[in-house]
């Protein structure tokens, strides 16, 4: 009953497969391999768009390179308050761009909202020296929170983002859950919304150490193979990162273990729902769920080893406390089972 992360999950059976038939011969080294060559082709075809793709090996490189391509150092970079990039990645953004300033940004189950994005690009006009200029906007999805942006909710913030001049990034580091929930294509919900790049996330849905930095405006993507190598995310053995995403997108395999994810993580609500102490936060829209419990139940979950996070939100207190439960492609319906019957007692 491990619902910590989707992070401890293992390695998808068909992905591991694949990183063991690339470790058969030579391959050349950069990113100059087959594999590499092949997932270009895979991601064009995937988001009906001429695509740059640049593998590497971790979330936060992704968001940060990303970023840093699209913000100069006195730049501002507009994210929800609850972002990954804002409260998780150690400055990691800052640092990559050379000193990009995040501004946080309010809204509802941790997606942006347009009033507020507004408000907040009215505090900082153009032209004056004295205040960071407005670069760029970066959307989760799905969220913090496990919410997610529909496609016109993002065409909408783009909209606003645009009329200041801002490109738009997409933290996608659970993209494939949003997708097999909004059932919606790839290109609709990125570059047709408004998005200009996107971190493309495969690591927390059943690949080893996989992500990519895929771009779908051309004008942004001059420099980043530069930022990638400067960074040290030009691994000599790309074609073990390419491997995975290659694997991963191959026949679909990326929504379905995603589908699988978000539908245990609809097991458990319906199980919470039924038990009339536990209240939901929302109901998920991925694979996250944030519930407050009575603090006896929250231990005799924790004694009968199931693990998960606590998660502050407001309204707890010492008698109950807000828990993250989230679901992988690997969580099975007997530990989702096991999960409720222990709690129901």
């Amino acid at each position: 009953m491990d619902f910590t992360s989707d992070n401890a999950s293992g390695i998808a059976p068909e992905i591991l497969e694949a990183l063991s038939r690339a470790n058969t011969g030579t391959a050349a080294s950069y990113g100059a391999d087959e594999f590499t060559a092949r997932l270009r082709k895979r991601f064009c075809d995937v988001f009906e768009h001429e695509v740059e793709v640049f593998p590497v090996v971790t979330g936060t490189a992704a968001n940060a390179l990303a970023l840093a391509a699209i913000a100069p150092p006195y730049g501002a970079v507009f994210c929800h308050e609850l972002a990954h990039v804002h409260l998780d990645e150690c400055g990691a953004p800052e640092m990559f761009s050379g000193g990009a300033k995040l501004v946080p940004v309010g809204g509802a189950d941790a997606r942006i909202d347009a009033a507020l994005l507004q408000a907040e690009l009215a505090k900082l006009p153009a032209g004056v020296v004295h205040h960071v200029q407005p670069a760029a906007l970066t959307l989760t999805q799905s969220t913090e929170l496990g919410s997610v942006y529909r496609n016109e909710d993002i065409a909408a913030l783009a909209e606003i983002a645009r009329a200041r001049g801002l490109l738009i990034h997409m933290d996608g580091a659970r993209f494939a859950n949003a997708l097999a929930s909004l059932s919606v294509s790839p290109a609709e919900a990125t570059w047709k919304s408004g998005v200009d790049l996107m971190s493309f996330g495969a690591t927390k849905n059943g690949a080893m150490a996989a992500e990519a930095v895929i771009v779908f405006n051309p004008d942004v993507a001059r420099d980043l193979a530069f930022r990638r190598k400067r960074a040290g995310h030009l691994l000599s053995k790309m074609r073990f990162v390419s491997a995975q995403l290659e694997a991963y997108l191959e026949d679909g395999l990326w929504l379905r273990l995603a589908a699988h994810a978000n539908s245990m993580a609809s097991r458990v609500a319906d199980g919470l729902r039924s038990y009339q102490a536990a209240s939901l936060h929302l109901d998920p829209q991925a694979n996250e769920i944030f519930v407050r419990l009575p603090s006896a139940d929250v231990r005799r979950l924790k004694d009968a080893g199931a693990r998960f996070h606590k998660w502050p939100m407001p309204g707890d207190s010492e008698a109950g406390h807000t828990i993250r439960l989230v679901t992988s492609f690997s969580t099975t319906p007997e530990e989702t089972d096991r999960f409720i019957s222990v709690l129901r007692g």
